[in-house]
């Protein structure tokens, strides 16, 4: 049985992942902050001990697989300048070394800390996903900085821009994947692509009136071009589905006819994730329309784990070390 560790948890992508291929998968703990998060993860992995809402930090447990989607708006190591550092002139990520920084992103370094202090067992793969601007010219310095620890440790990191109309939703949104190995490397080449599916099998028939945009202010944003506030209209695919799609759409809207548009719904946002409706009813018995808005939004596709899941775990040249499966 394969044991994963999920920090950041969300609402489950990975393990929605494996769940829907089949893999027999013991998630050896889930760590996620966001109490609302948390209740919709219950929800969908019913039988099972209830998860509460744990801090990342300290944690020290042995899967085969980490997958960690640190927060990404203030992704730096300033924090960590003044610090107390190794003798090798590494960063000492000791527990708490950044907790006054008062940013988000970096509690990425804590996943750091996790690992090394695993000792001499370490997880065989780490993966990491975040947001496209990490390789900016501003932001790539940090980035650099995580591939050359978890190097320090062992791994060999590979990493690619994927986006998940790659894989089948009809979402533009891509995002940085980078998957660390012990023994082997990971080729993104060979992760299986699917066509892009018709928008029109995501969206529902029939919505409530709630999602007609009535409010003046955005009603004249909408189909503008070259403006720096605008709402784009959705056609054959959408754009990035964000926390509040119903306040500030940047995925786009839908024409609804006679001049009108509407936003796209929770449950469509959690279709365009690539989640069952099964998932969305369990998680819409224990949240609110903002809350299921929100876990749309930070969710990472699970098209693209069950596509890099595949490549891990039944086939790719480069994953096998001495002709020996990973796991």
């Amino acid at each position: 049985m394969l044991q994963i560790l999920e920090l950041f948890g969300g609402i489950g992508s990975p393990r929605i992942a494996l769940r829907n291929m089949g893999i027999p998968v013991k998630s050896i703990d889930y760590v996620e902050i966001d109490e609302k998060a948390v209740r919709s993860y219950n929800a969908m992995f019913t039988g099972e001990l209830p998860y509460k809402t744990q801090d990342v930090c300290g944690w020290n447990l042995r899967p085969d697989i980490l997958i960690h989607g640190s927060p990404c708006q203030d992704f730096s190591i300033a924090g960590h300048q003044g610090r107390q550092t190794k003798d090798d002139g590494r960063i000492n990520y000791g527990r708490g070394a950044d907790r006054g920084s008062g940013t988000r992103s970096s509690l990425m370094w804590e996943t750091i800390n996790i690992i090394r202090n695993m000792g001499a067992w370490r997880p065989k793969v780490v993966v990491w996903e975040n947001v496209k601007n990490v390789l900016s010219k501003r932001m790539n310095k940090n980035f650099r900085k995580y591939i050359s620890e978890m190097d320090s440790m062992g791994y060999t990191s590979n990493f690619k821009v994927l986006n998940a109309m790659d894989f089948g939703l009809p979402q533009k949104r891509e995002r940085v994947f980078t998957v660390s190995m012990l023994g082997g490397e990971f080729d993104f080449s060979e992760m299986e692509k699917r066509p892009v599916e018709n928008l029109e099998a995501f969206l529902q028939p029939a919505v409530d009136d709630w999602y007609t945009i009535t409010a003046p202010s955005m009603v004249s944003c909408i189909g503008k071009t070259g403006v720096l506030q605008r709402i784009t209209i959705i056609k054959d695919f959408c754009y990035t589905i964000t926390e509040r799609p119903d306040r500030a759409p940047g995925c786009g809207c839908l024409p609804i006819g006679n001049g009108k548009y509407r936003y796209l719904t929770e449950r469509e946002c959690w279709r365009l994730q690539g989640y069952s409706d099964e998932d969305f009813d369990a998680a819409a018995t224990v949240n609110s329309r903002r809350a299921l808005y929100k876990q749309a939004g930070n969710s990472i596709p699970v098209p693209i784990f069950e596509s890099m899941f595949d490549t891990l775990l039944n086939g790719g040249k480069k994953i096998y070390s001495s002709q020996q499966t990973l796991f």
